[in-house]
């Protein structure tokens, strides 16, 4: 048998649980969430990188969605824009029943999967979600919302960002305390896109397992937005987990030179650089053209998750594709439907069938089933925190 065959064996029973997917931000920005006018039930790669169809392909067994919203939105306007994300999500996830199953526990992933489903979780990607409200934070779990990035490409108030500038400490008391409140909530604390100090105080905080929706080793690749090996090595104590992600600007060093080209080519011509609508690919494929890309490809993501497995250990690695959030991918994992072909390459570096399936699997089911474990324990010590921004940091 080939490898691409062994791995769409291997993932018909250990099917790929991914950190982290942006269609419903594409729904926003290409169709106003009208699930009418880009309906996943079809083929849609012309319009984004992920449908039904190539989830099934993908041999996908549960996705977090992304409810990720602008830190152009701030306030109650980043709040209303979250909710109308949860919104999308249960909305696509009720009319596509026969394929999808909403999921707020590990139980629940583990029933769709015995169901043939696919099971459908929420993260929010950004702290500024919750509009420095702790009512706001319980208020979004209690919607579906099974982890938080602790800060989108900017800082909040109370979190520094890998992309913005320092924040002493990395969170301030009420970002402990926002930790402290998801912990006691059973919210996974997502650290990708924070600063290290920030994952580094997070670790120290945390009462329950982390983790990293989207994120790969930056001994491999120096990009800010990667895990360093102290905080990779600290996992096994925290049992939390780290999902390496496909972004190639993320993962190749050479992509991080012409991805500061491209964006710089998008604002010139009055485009955000996260912007993947049709008309802004058209921007970015002409671009391209003239300049082409250093391509990542299944053997670059490997490289990551060898390095992470070394490092971290093989109980605390997963994947978080990050597709729909990106503009580019690598060469041969263009979309949710490339999986197969990861798990193909891994398997040729003599991964075994056992640690493949916690990869893909059993290490993202573990890591909520003990964020539900310590809220339990935690719920039976404390009630919900009822403080305040103003009270911890004095702002």
């Amino acid at each position: 048998m080939d490898l691409l065959a062994r791995a769409r064996d291997l993932l018909a029973a250990h099917p790929v649980v991914d950190g982290h997917n942006d269609l419903p931000w594409a729904l926003r920005e290409q169709v106003s969430y009208d699930l009418n006018r880009l309906d996943i039930a079809a083929d849609q790669r012309e319009r984004t990188h992920t449908d039904i169809p190539r989830l099934r392909a993908g041999g996908v067994g549960a996705q977090f969605w992304s409810v990720y919203v602008s830190t152009s939105l701030a306030g109650a306007d980043a709040v209303t824009a979250t909710l109308e994300q949860i919104d999308v999500v249960r909305r696509m996830t009720a009319l596509h029943s026969a394929d999808l199953r909403l999921a707020l526990t590990a139980d629940d992933m583990e029933a769709a999967r015995a169901g043939g489903r696919i099971a459908s979780l929420m993260g929010a990607e950004g702290g500024h979600s919750i509009d420095d409200s702790l009512g706001v934070l319980r208020s979004l779990y209690d919607l579906g919302v099974r982890y938080m990035t602790l800060t989108h490409n900017d800082n909040t108030a109370w979190a520094g960002s890998a992309t913005d500038k320092p924040v002493p400490g990395g969170l301030t008391a009420f970002g402990a305390e926002v930790v402290r409140e998801m912990n006691r909530l059973g919210m996974l604390v997502d650290l990708s896109h924070v600063a290290p100090d920030t994952m580094r105080a997070a670790l120290r905080v945390a009462e329950a397992p982390v983790l990293f929706s989207h994120s790969s080793a930056r001994a491999v690749c120096d990009h800010v937005r990667n895990i360093p090996d102290d905080v990779l090595a600290a996992l096994p104590a925290n049992g939390g987990v780290a999902m390496a992600t496909f972004v190639p600007k993320f993962i190749l060093p050479a992509a991080i030179e012409w991805t500061l080209q491209a964006d710089a080519n998008m604002r010139a011509n009055g485009l955000h650089p996260l912007d993947t609508t049709p008309e802004a690919m058209v921007v970015q494929r002409a671009f391209e053209e003239a300049h082409p890309r250093p391509l990542a490809t299944a053997a670059t993501v490997a490289d990551h998750l060898d390095h992470m497995r070394e490092v971290a250990g093989v109980d605390h690695i997963g994947i978080g594709g990050d597709f729909d959030g990106t503009a580019f991918t690598p060469a041969d994992l263009q979309d949710v439907a490339s999986y197969p072909r990861l798990v193909a390459e891994l398997l040729d570096r003599g991964w075994s069938d056992a640690d493949l399936a916690k990869l893909t699997w059993r290490n993202a089911v573990r890591v909520l089933r003990d964020a539900e474990t310590a809220a339990a324990a935690l719920q039976a010590r404390r009630g919900p925190s009822t403080a305040t921004i103003e009270e911890l940091d004095g702002v």
